[in-house]
């Protein structure tokens, strides 16, 4: 028999003589675990069934709304009762809490001015210490239970099971992007869980406008939080525990209250439970990331232009859905977070770019229908390597069809993943996959060049550089600075002297084909001065720009000059 006094017990304890039941007499052979204090309203998601609430009313002396919700919350958290402390921010209770009280079945008590909160606590905890032993076991067997499920292969199904078996309600299981792993019935339950979400297997569960407003903090948080969610016109209480360990999420346990009102040891349970599916989340992610490692250095050597042997190429091919015959070219993603400075630790931001990098490389893969020859992506470390093949009868790509499958990828990233940006790099055709290390780093020469030269577009073709990489390969930067001083010298010393962007302004001229209308407006300047600059330039290069080898040997020199800034 339980060892919890109830709040009609409660009520005669001698050392707390003067405690008042003022509404909720349904509930007064509610059990009491604990006593516990509120005054914050986000302390809803700290608090569990049988729990008896204190409270001075501070946080909801001046809020009608909030003494409404404090009283539903509560009482649907199967709390034992509120007891408010007197004469501090009230001199009578509200009236609708009271009523509200009184309907719903829940304790509201008053507490006399002369005890302190801190009494309270000590009377009621050593009045129901006993009964945690008792608590403890049952908690203690369960975790043996499952522990041995684990120890003996049984995997997130039969975790599943033994958690819905427990607390008689249904759930489910989804990773920590909210896919489902798993989910469970229970008899229990009124309403069945397809009625409630959907129950495809590795999709989405529950909609984004719900999932967004879970806590970033949630891998803190040791027990479950209760949220409502609603669908076709119904609000479903559900409880949510993290299955997270240090700062990592692996997923999450939702579990739907259509069955019997959850208990203290129901509560206990969730997060034994949440404990060994970390376990068996982090041994999952290390099978999941031995398998991946063995890709990438398959596919490394691939990429590596090593030379490789019919057999092993042919071996290669059959395992990644490669045809040794078609023509390929590689486009390159690298990711960055938009906000580096959020993560806690490197660690933590390696893991969740790399997480990000996984999510995104499976996203790419489904644009295969859409690039009229087979797409292979997968990701190392914090890139995408994307593989496009065609068929050998086809025509070969060119720029723009390969930059228009790159626009297409680059806005399924950012609706993916808005809090990062992308940078996308596209290698050449070749046409066998025994020469696609050639666009492989290709690819990764435009990624290096434009960091180089501080170029902020978010997809470069490697033609779109091959000037400046030719350039950069085979100039020494002695010859630089005497080829770049000796064309433009007169126009970055005036720079350097007057503070003038002419150089800046000679770069925009050539940009957009000495179209001075646009040219003005993309520096956001008038035209008139946008002329009067290309004037003082003609004069301090003693040309008038129209010579055709003046303007070739300007335009070599500011690429040049850009090569030499980034040095």
């Amino acid at each position: 028999m339980s060892l919890l006094i109830t709040v009609e017990q409660l009520l005669s304890i001698k050392s707390l003589e003067g405690i008042k039941l003022i509404a909720g007499h349904a509930g007064i052979h509610n059990r009491i675990s604990l006593a516990n204090i509120i005054e914050n309203p986000d302390a809803f998601d700290w608090l569990s069934p049988n729990e008896l609430i204190l409270s001075t009313g501070y946080v909801f002396k001046d809020s009608e709304e909030m003494q409404i919700r404090i009283i539903q919350e509560l009482s649907e958290i199967n709390c034992a009762g509120l007891m408010i402390k007197m004469r501090r921010y009230f001199d009578k209770l509200p009236q609708n809490m009271i009523e509200l009280a009184d309907r719903l079945g829940f304790p509201l008590l008053e507490l006399p001015f002369e005890y302190t909160l801190a009494q309270v606590i000590a009377i009621v905890n050593e009045k129901t210490s006993a009964d945690y032993d008792t608590l403890n076991r049952r908690s203690l067997d369960l975790h043996h239970d499952l522990f041995k499920i684990a120890l003996e292969g049984g995997g997130v199904e039969q975790i599943a099971d033994k958690l819905s078996a427990t607390i008689d309600n249904p759930l489910i299981i989804v990773d920590r992007d909210w896919n489902l792993l798993c989910h469970k019935e229970s008899m229990s339950a009124v309403v069945p869980l397809e009625r409630i979400v959907p129950l495809e297997m590795g999709k989405p569960v529950l909609p984004i406008d719900f999932t967004d407003k879970i806590p970033k903090y949630m891998s803190e948080i040791k027990r479950s939080i209760k949220r409502i969610y609603h669908h076709g016109g119904q609000a479903y209480i559900c409880r949510i525990m993290p299955v997270a360990v240090s700062n990592f999420v692996y997923g999450y346990i939702v579990v739907f209250q259509t069955g019997r009102s959850l208990t203290e040891f129901d509560y206990l349970a969730m997060e034994n439970v949440s404990t060994i599916l970390t376990l068996d989340r982090i041994k999952a992610k290390e099978i999941e990331e031995a398998k991946l490692k063995i890709r990438q250095d398959l596919f490394d050597i691939l990429l590596s232009g090593n030379a490789m042997s019919p057999d092993m190429l042919k071996t290669l091919s059959e395992a990644h859905g490669l045809q040794e015959k078609h023509a390929y070219y590689c486009v390159l993603i690298q990711i960055e977070s938009r906000d580096p400075d959020s993560y806690p630790s490197m660690v933590h931001r390696k893991y969740e770019l790399e997480h990000v990098a996984k999510k995104c490389a499976q996203l790419i893969h489904g644009l295969s229908n859409r690039s009229n020859g087979e797409v292979v992506s997968y990701f190392r470390n914090q890139e995408i390597v994307v593989l496009v093949g065609k068929q050998e009868h086809k025509s070969p790509v060119i720029k723009q069809e390969a930059k228009a499958l790159a626009e297409e990828m680059l806005e399924e990233l950012n609706g993916q993943a808005k809090e990062m940006t992308f940078h996308l790099a596209i290698g050449g055709q070749y046409p066998t996959l025994h020469s696609l290390h050639r666009s492989f780093h290709e690819a990764q020469e435009a990624l290096r060049l434009l960091q180089r030269l501080g170029d902020d577009r978010a997809i470069v073709h490697f033609e779109d550089l091959a000037g400046d990489h030719f350039l950069d390969s085979n100039i020494k930067p002695s010859e630089m600075e005497s080829f770049v001083h000796k064309s433009l010298g007169a126009v970055s010393d005036h720079d350097r002297a007057f503070g003038t962007s002419f150089v800046a302004t000679l770069d925009y001229y050539f940009k957009y084909n000495r179209n001075v209308t646009e040219a003005a407006k993309a520096m956001f300047i008038h035209r008139n001065t946008f002329i009067y600059r290309i004037d003082k330039i003609k004069e301090l290069l003693h040309t008038d720009l129209k010579d055709t080898d003046e303007l070739f040997q300007l335009q070599l020199a500011l690429k040049l000059f850009r090569l030499m800034r980034a040095l």
